[in-house]
């Protein structure tokens, strides 16, 4: 009789975790994005140029140094902060100057951000400064997307690919209409 009990309360204390799971598993609802909205998101790793030039050492410098820390050049480690801008049907949506990484600021500069936007066509304009450059940008990219309700749109940042990348795709998309 008392084993009968113990298999009983068993029984009841696995189904009462059952249901609790059960109820908590769909419960309280998530929604990731508002209905009609879709999701941009800004995604960028990228070393700025350096933030002085290289100068060649000399041979007495050379000379002066340990044999494994012979360099021919001494280049300083410091990179310039990026600057990026990204604009949706001409609004600016993100705009920031940002620093390297690291203690000697000599590491990639990263930024990721995401956008909750309204579905539909729209101007979508992405640039970036790298340089020390005063007017204009390193790298800019324009395309006239169409995004459906729910999706994730990826801007991307590969400098061997051109720079900017809508969805994965190096090409620019031709605007309709």
């Amino acid at each position: 009789m008392a084993d009968m009990l113990r298999w009983i309360g068993q029984a009841v204390i696995y189904a009462g975790m059952a249901l609790w799971l059960g109820h908590f598993a769909n419960r309280p609802v998530y929604t990731h994005l508002p209905p009609e909205q879709a999701l941009i998101k800004l995604s960028v790793v990228h070393g700025a140029q350096r933030k002085g030039e290289c100068r060649k050492r000399t041979q007495e410098e050379l000379d002066a140094m340990n044999p494994n820390m012979r360099t021919p050049y001494d280049c300083p480690r410091e990179r310039l902060p990026i600057a990026i801008q990204v604009l949706l049907d001409g609004e600016v949506i993100y705009d920031r100057s940002i620093i390297a990484a690291g203690l000697a600021r000599g590491g990639s500069t990263r930024a990721y951000e995401r956008f909750a936007v309204a579905s539909g066509r729209h101007e979508l304009v992405a640039r970036m400064v790298d340089s020390a450059r005063t007017e204009g940008y390193d790298f800019e990219r324009a395309a006239t997307i169409e995004l459906s309700p729910g999706e994730n749109f990826v801007i991307d940042f590969r400098a061997e690919s051109g720079g900017f990348l809508f969805n994965g795709k190096s090409v620019t998309y031709t605007p309709q209409g």
